[in-house]
């Protein structure tokens, strides 16, 4: 009984290790794994998830890309925000989701394209292929009797069929040709460039950098290529400080063309800044900064953005000293420049004082109220400064803020009167302050330039990348890849010609290739006997 129980026990165990029809150990689906992720059709459906996880990086505003746009749309958009910030849509990028697609799109066109690249290899050795033993059962192929020798006929195919391969160790009585080897290349090319274009944008995006400043017009202003000159700075993962190229700039003068009729009267088509520029220890040099006509300095790019105004503001407390003064950003919350800011005096005495508003660069009304009728300014005297006064706790000691916002939920509003109205300044004007907390004036006007400056190692291979691309997607659409045939072989006492083509890639009119050579042969023969 126990022999019998411990050969039962050993056929249970062995039973258990037995596969089972189409059972995969781990060797084999690491294999199959493999192999589905390195398929051209993987590498297309990558492809394709990478471009669609970068249309929310077209769509929401990009923190590397303008802060403040990234800011406002958060206060705008209070409910969507934290599943934003969860899925790092803002920062869509340098998100691990997107990393993840990225990687796993260049292993899968690495693995695809070097196999690929070793049969072509073996291809481009290889001659081409037997001629078949019946050529009139291919779809396009034809036949004809001559009075020629097959030799004969076989030396005029070879001279007509330049530019092809002939295969070399042919049977006496046919020639093989082919052509389109480039076709594959084509194929090889474009695909290559694509990893080229994976790795150079993923180098920018490791030792690259970018940021954005706001930069005011005049000679008293100006930035120096410093971290702490930024507004905004998205550095890559690998970027380190000292990789900073040494230059500064000041903007002398900005122009801007407006249009002056029709549909958009009065907002800006066109504009560039006249500034002046060191590099390291150079002379001084000057450059028009125009849009897409960036200013490159070493490896960094200077692009001009946008352009609006600086209200130069004043503000007095209740003492009569100066809480407040200077220019003062306002964002453009329209095509004609209407614009936001923000004011805060946090050492007024005996209160804080702040302000929020808008500017409007040419004020007109239509049914009683203020309307921004356009952007460009002029001589100032139709351009208007909007603000609600606030006293008490503006929360300005609390640390680090955004000079675009204000905190009023413990302060008090106040106004010129008590109807609660905004205090609004012609160029020139001061208001006073109830209670006697002082006054604030609207002094003059400047302008400031947003620039974005970045770094972007690598952008010479995308661009070498991109180039190849195009080169191969022409390549693999224009070649065709052909085999043509030729058999020449006497029957009873006349020589017998067949001739075949086959386009292997499909689609092609090999038809006419082979009326073509069979009118070239005969149109060859006529020719001599005329010679003759």
């Amino acid at each position: 009984m126990s022999t019998q129980a411990t050969d039962k026990g050993r056929s249970d165990q062995e039973s258990q290790h037995v596969r089972r029809p189409g059972e995969l150990n781990a060797r084999e689906l690491a294999r199959w794994g493999w192999r589905q992720l390195t398929s051209m059709r993987t590498a297309l459906i990558l492809l394709l998830l990478l471009a669609l996880a970068a249309v929310p990086g077209s769509l929401i505003p990009q923190d590397g890309v303008d802060s403040l746009k990234a800011d406002q749309w958060r206060e705008a958009h209070t409910t969507l925000t934290p599943i934003y910030e969860k899925l790092g849509l803002f920062n869509v990028y340098s998100a691990p989701w997107f990393a993840a697609i990225y990687l796993l799109l260049m292993v899968s066109l690495v693995g695809c394209i070097i196999p690929r690249c070793l049969v072509y290899a073996r291809a481009m050795r290889a001659q081409p292929p037997a001629t078949p033993a019946r050529l009139t059962r291919l779809p396009d192929s034809a036949t004809y009797v001559t009075d020629e020798e097959p030799a004969e006929v076989l030396a005029a195919a070879r001279k007509q069929l330049r530019g092809y391969r002939i295969r070399k160790d042919d049977d006496g009585d046919s020639v093989s040709a082919e052509k389109g080897y480039l076709r594959e290349a084509g194929n090889l090319v474009f695909h290559m460039s694509l990893i080229i274009v994976l790795v150079a944008f993923a180098t920018g995006s490791l030792f690259g950098y970018k940021g954005g400043v706001i930069v005011l017009v005049g000679e008293e202003y100006g930035f120096a290529n410093e971290m702490s000159q930024y507004d905004d700075f998205k550095p890559g993962s690998l970027f380190a400080p000292e990789d900073l190229d040494d230059f500064s700039f000041k903007i002398d003068d900005f122009k801007a063309e407006w249009l002056g009729t029709g549909p958009g009267a009065g907002t800006a088509r066109g504009f560039e800044s006249n500034i002046r520029y060191t590099a390291g220890t150079d002379d001084e040099k000057k450059y028009d900064l125009k849009v897409n006509h960036p200013l490159t300095v070493g490896g960094t790019d200077v692009f001009l953005l946008a352009h609006g105004y600086a209200p130069v503001i004043t503000v007095r407390d209740g003492e009569g000293n100066v809480a407040y003064s200077g220019p003062t950003v306002f964002l453009p919350q329209s095509q004609n420049l209407l614009s936001f800011g923000v004011v805060k005096a946090p050492y007024a005495s005996p209160e804080e004082i702040g302000f929020q508003g808008l500017f409007y660069p040419f004020m007109g009304t239509v049914d009683g109220e203020p309307v921004n009728l356009m952007g460009d300014i002029g001589d100032g005297s139709n351009a208007m400064l909007s603000l609600q006064g606030f006293r008490g706790d503006l929360n300005l000691d609390a640390g680090p803020q955004s000079v675009y916002a204000l905190d009023t939920s413990k302060a008090h509003m106040m106004s010129p009167d008590e109807s609660g109205k905004a205090f609004n300044l012609r160029l020139g004007e001061t208001a006073e302050l109830p209670d006697g907390l002082g006054s604030v004036s609207f002094d003059d006007v400047q302008q400031w330039n947003r620039v974005q400056i970045s770094k972007s190692p690598g952008k010479e291979w995308a661009l070498l990348g991109v180039s190849l691309a195009l080169v191969g997607l022409l390549g693999s659409l224009f070649i065709r890849s052909r085999r043509v045939w030729v058999r020449a072989r006497r029957v009873d006492g006349r020589t017998l010609v067949e001739v075949a083509a086959l386009d292997r890639s499909g689609g092609g009119d090999t038809a006419s290739v082979v009326t073509d050579l069979v009118e070239n042969l005969r149109g060859a023969r006529t020719q001599e006997e005329k010679d003759v």
